[in-house]
């Protein structure tokens, strides 16, 4: 296994099955191996809407039980500034996975009904994104976020996809200048993409 330095913050950005989780799960138990006084957290903002989804998340939780058994889960769909400030202190590393589902769940719930037709567009930026960067700044240890990173495909149809993809953009953009270092994930592979001390 690497060693792979843990920064004061770190943005982890890539496509689906790309690896994201499994360098936040390393950066995890090495900070774990690092000292018995260190914990770690996970903050899952997945939340089980349909079968498939509840199990994606049990099949997610079984495997991080083995990868890392010291890392305790939290889940919080929604007040994610409140979790990293609640978890965070100078002895854990606290990772989110993912802001991609903590944004749907502010700008597209899937309890919400959908009517194309009647439905306002999804909020140009949601209030709870200075917050977060706010939590992340002031984290007392290290955060790690994973997200994905979905704007390089082709333009997607539909006004509310658009305008999530666009949202996202903006998030991780803004995630990473907050942050000390950005790693996109590709094939398993990471690539710094920034890296300050």
């Amino acid at each position: 296994m690497s060693t792979l330095s843990i920064a004061k913050s770190e943005l982890i950005l890539g496509g689906q099955k790309s690896g994201k989780s499994r360098r936040a799960e390393l950066l995890a138990r090495q900070w774990l191996a690092q000292s018995a006084d260190h914990r770690a957290v996970l903050i899952a903002t997945a939340q089980p809407w349909d079968e498939e989804m509840r199990q994606r998340i049990a099949r997610h939780q079984a495997d991080r039980a083995v990868r890392v058994p010291g890392m305790r889960t939290v889940e919080e769909p929604l007040a994610l500034a409140e979790a990293i400030q609640a978890h965070s202190t100078a002895q854990t590393l606290v990772v989110v996975d993912c802001l991609t589902l903590w944004l749907t769940n502010l700008l597209m719930p899937a309890d919400a009904a959908y009517c194309e037709e009647n439905r306002p567009p999804a909020p140009v930026e949601p209030a709870q994104k200075a917050p977060l960067l706010i939590a992340i700044a002031q984290a007392a240890g290290p955060v790690v976020l994973v997200g994905n990173e979905i704007g390089l495909g082709v333009i997607p149809m539909g006004r509310e996809v658009r305008a999530f993809v666009d949202a996202l953009g903006r998030l991780n953009q803004d995630v990473a200048a907050a942050c000390q270092r950005v790693t996109l994930m590709a094939a398993g592979l990471p690539l710094t993409l920034k890296e300050t001390t």
